[in-house]
Formats: C-alpha cells, sequence, structure tokens
C-alpha cells in the first residue's frame, strides 16, 4: 500500500512538473510533449527558423477567405488558390461569375462569353470531385507552392502582443507597419477573419503560435495519436500546367483539421473543421516533369452550405449531391486521427 502512495505522489508530481513548465518549453519540445508519435511536417519546420528580415515578404495565400465571400475583380488577378474557406458559406452574384478568371476552371454552364475569357485565362481546376481522384487523370493546376516567410513565435512572446481588431492602432505602431500601406490592409483582414463567426457547420480557431494549433488540434480530434501531411512540390513551376495523377492514397475519413497560414508579420494559422471529410495524398506529375505529392480534401457533406457559393456554381451541382475536392498550397497542414487512434475508438 505505501508504495502504491509512493508511485501516486510521484505520478501526480510529475503531471504538475510537466503542466507547470509547459508554457516555457520551446515549439519544437512542445510539439515533441504534445504528438510524441507525430512527424513535424516540413512547413512547420520551416517556419521554425525564418530570419526576420524575410518578413517583408509575406503575401496573403488567399486559401481562407474565397470560400465565405465573393473575391473581387482586382483580388482575381493575384490569387493562386480559392480551396481554403470562404467561399463555401458565401454566395457569388451572377456578376462576379461571368468576371471569373483563373483558377476558377471552365465549366459548361457558362455563357459563351464567359467561357471565351476563361479560355484565354489558361483555365484551371480548383474544385473537382472525388471520383476524379485516379490514376491517369489530368487536371490544369496552378502552383500549389507557396511563399509566407512569416515565423513561428513562441506563445509567450505572440501573448504579449495584441491581436484584436480595436488594437489595430497598437499593432500597426509595434511592427512599424505604416497604416495606409497593404502590409496594413493584410493585418487587418487577418485578424477581421479570426474574429468573424464560424460558418455553418464549421469549428474554427485562430492559432497564433504552434503550441496554440497544438491545443486546438488535440482538444477537437480528442486524440493525441495524430498525422500531419501538408503537399510537397518538387520545385517552383509554371503558373498553370497539366498535371497527371500517378497514385493515390487515402490518409483520413471523418474528422479532421486542416490549418491555412494566413498573412501576418508572424505565423498565423486559421485552423477549422468543416464536418465530415476524407483526406487524400496525390502524387501527380507536372507537364514539365515536376513531382508533387498534394494532399487533397473531400468535403463530404457539404449540405449546410451555400447553394450559391462558388464551389457549386462551378461544379454545377447543389450542396449535398457530390463530395466536393480540393488541394492544398505546400505550407497548409491537415492533422487528423491516425488509424490505430479511430480503431481504439471503435473498440471502446
Amino acid at each position: 500500500m505505501e508504495l502504491h502512495h509512493q508511485y501516486y505522489f510521484f505520478t501526480l508530481f510529475s503531471v504538475i512538473f510537466v503542466v507547470s513548465h509547459a508554457a516555457n518549453l520551446s515549439p519544437e519540445v512542445y510539439w515533441r510533449v504534445k504528438l510524441p508519435n507525430t512527424p513535424m511536417p516540413t512547413p512547420i519546420k520551416d517556419a521554425l527558423h525564418i530570419p526576420e528580415n524575410e518578413l517583408h515578404k509575406v503575401r496573403q495565400p488567399y486559401g481562407v477567405f474565397s470560400w465565405y465571400q465573393a473575391a473581387s475583380e482586382n483580388e482575381l488577378h493575384k490569387v493562386r488558390q480559392p480551396y481554403g474557406v470562404f467561399s463555401w458559406y458565401q454566395a457569388a452574384s451572377e456578376n462576379e461569375l461571368h468576371k471569373v478568371r483563373q483558377p476558377y476552371g471552365v465549366f459548361s454552364w457558362y455563357n459563351d462569353a464567359a467561357k471565351k475569357d476563361l479560355n484565354d485565362n489558361h483555365p484551371v481546376t480548383p474544385y473537382f470531385f472525388e471520383t476524379d481522384l485516379h490514376q491517369g487523370k489530368k487536371m490544369n493546376l496552378q502552383s500549389l507552392k507557396n511563399y509566407n516567410p512569416a515565423p513561428i513565435l513562441p506563445r509567450n512572446v505572440v501573448d504579449s502582443i495584441a491581436f484584436s481588431s480595436d488594437k489595430i492602432e497598437e499593432i500597426l505602431n509595434h511592427f512599424s507597419v505604416d497604416k495606409d500601406s497593404e502590409r496594413a490592409k493584410d493585418i487587418k483582414k487577418t485578424i477581421k477573419m479570426c474574429e468573424e463567426p464560424a460558418g455553418n457547420g464549421e469549428v474554427k480557431h485562430c492559432a497564433t503560435s504552434l503550441e496554440s494549433m497544438i491545443d486546438f488540434t488535440l482538444s477537437h480530434l480528442g486524440t493525441n495519436n495524430i498525422i500531419a501531411i501538408s503537399t510537397e512540390v518538387e520545385k517552383e513551376t509554371p503558373e498553370v500546367q497539366t498535371y497527371t495523377i500517378e497514385k493515390v492514397e487515402e490518409k483520413a475519413n471523418g474528422k479532421g483539421v486542416v490549418c491555412h497560414k494566413v498573412a501576418y508579420p508572424y505565423a498565423v494559422h486559421f485552423c477549422h473543421d468543416v464536418g465530415s471529410t476524407r483526406t487524400f495524398m496525390v502524387s501527380m506529375v507536372g507537364a514539365d516533369g515536376t513531382k508533387v505529392n498534394a494532399v487533397s480534401v473531400c468535403h463530404e457533406d457539404t449540405a449546410s452550405m451555400n447553394p450559391k457559393a462558388l464551389p457549386f456554381q462551378l461544379l454545377n451541382v447543389k450542396p449535398g449531391d457530390k463530395p466536393i475536392c480540393h488541394f492544398t498550397l505546400d505550407d497548409q497542414i491537415a492533422l487528423f486521427p491516425s488509424q490505430n487512434a479511430l480503431l481504439q475508438v471503435a473498440q471502446n
């Protein structure tokens, strides 16, 4: 009995020690402690070791806003990937659909003028059906390689910096950003996005640190037996080219979290779960020989989403008709329970 009590107190002391010192762990160590069986994805490793002089090159990867709001004509010239968050929830007007340029693709129900414009702009395939994921399938894609060099900072550092719309002036002063600059617009846009309510059926969280991302993922998925993957691009590629699928491997089916790195002076990830998904790793080769291992997230249950949103109008389907998929850029992270974790849940 005495040995049992000694073991109990030793265990309790160990837990208290770990919890009390967790706040002082570096982001790398925090990952290893919280996710001991999960290799760290390359985008996370890279963002932990980015020199501060690279910050001025940060840009909005446009993987978030397009799922909820219509893209302006000006933004469509520089958009790289609309596969992120916003365009599933907010309607796109007919007028905007006629203006749509790449990378939204070409579909038979567009009028002649719109089809001509899109053809002239080398249309790509931003959204597609799950049935398209098979060997030999050809897709026109923009490069999935992104460049957002914002570094991941420790939680104790970012927690000391304001992050709210009512502190914009303080934030801009902290980072010495001119209030009328493009960087100021990006900062305001990111904070606004983080403060807006989640879409119907969506669970969202803006992680301003790696520790915050880990905590949200563990809490939401209910296990630390997690797989974390990201798209891998061999090299810089032409803006648009044809890729041929060589292999498709299913990685997850059900609950998961996707974290999109958005524009900010330090790394901020928009993490969210939009319902049941199937996640695949898709090996492709481009027309120029470039090899890509791309993460494809397929939304299985879209019934509650906006029927006038771009993914449905571009694919000419209604919410709930078919699973709709998209690839992710190479700085975005998909996290989901491993098969071992799913088996344990089923057994229990």
